[in-house]
């Protein structure tokens, strides 16, 4: 957890290396981050699933581009010693934004898992930021800001634990519809619709009552990469490509969605690194 005083300067970059999250959680991160902003620059949305700036928004079309070029160049930046902290404020000021805009969408039916859907992908993504920030700051300063101290971050991994719950109740919800998008040379689709939602389940109510909780995050993020390479990777190279995967635009949305919410498992994940993978106590080690 963060020190009690920041590195002195010849030991800064030797402690960036050392202390920082691992590299998977930053590429994962970095990457998602880079195809968000490639998808808006193509596109001209703002975010994933047609989500977009109102049409009285001034100069909308400028706002877009140029917040996703911010965040293109953000996710080079967060790499860099100099740069990491304002690349990942940079990153998480865009997810927020994308939260704020997904949110009207829960008027058309408060009471649905669908209505719900969009916010909830939208505010997993904006969580694996406030972890990857919090941890990046760890090493080099105590900071003062509450959401980069262990209780905020728990408050962050209990929030991605509730929206795993979310994902897991939605597979029953849409059993259906999710078994349709398992590949066709898998059998039981059904079935492995209800795994992984009860996967999902799993995943969500170990990390949020600290049962197995590194093992659970890494195997939520392992799944959520799967899920990538086995359901919407091939899609780009069928030569009738499924309707749920239909426009061309719908199946480079949901990749880049599928990324976020898997570098977000990374990064929680990484959170949890002091953490034992098994049933014994935990680490006291500072994280």
């Amino acid at each position: 957890m963060p020190n009690d005083s920041g590195p002195t300067h010849g030991q800064s970059w030797r402690l960036w290396r050392l202390n920082t999250p691992g590299a998977l959680s930053k590429v994962a991160f970095a990457v998602a981050s880079a195809s968000l902003a490639i998808l808006s620059l193509v596109y001209g949305d703002f975010a994933p699933g047609g989500e977009t700036l109102p049409v009285w928004v001034p100069w909308r079309e400028w706002w877009i581009h140029g917040a996703a070029l911010l965040v293109l160049v953000a996710s080079v930046g967060v790499f860099f010693q100099r740069t990491a902290l304002m690349s990942v404020l940079t990153v998480g000021a865009y997810q927020a934004v994308w939260v704020l805009i997904s949110a009207p969408v829960i008027l058309s039916g408060p009471l649905t898992i669908g209505a719900w859907y969009p916010i909830c992908e939208a505010a997993t993504g904006l969580v694996g930021t406030w972890i990857l920030y919090a941890m990046l700051r760890w090493p080099t300063a105590d900071s003062r800001l509450p959401i980069a101290k262990q209780r905020g971050v728990r408050v962050a991994q209990a929030l991605f634990a509730l929206a795993c719950v979310f994902y897991g109740a939605s597979h029953f919800a849409y059993a259906d519809d999710t078994a349709s998008m398992v590949p066709t040379w898998l059998s039981g689709r059904l079935g492995l619709a209800y795994l992984t939602g009860l996967a999902h389940l799993a995943a969500g109510i170990g990390i949020l009552v600290g049962v197995l909780a590194r093992l659970a995050a890494a195997l939520e993020a392992v799944m959520m990469s799967l899920f990538g390479l086995l359901v919407w990777m091939p899609t780009f190279f069928a030569q009738s490509p499924p309707n749920w995967a239909m426009p061309p635009q719908n199946r480079w949305s949901e990749l880049v969605v599928n990324l976020v919410l898997a570098a977000s498992a990374w990064i929680v994940a990484a959170s949890l690194r002091n953490r034992s993978w098994g049933f014994a106590a935990r680490s006291t080690r500072a994280g």
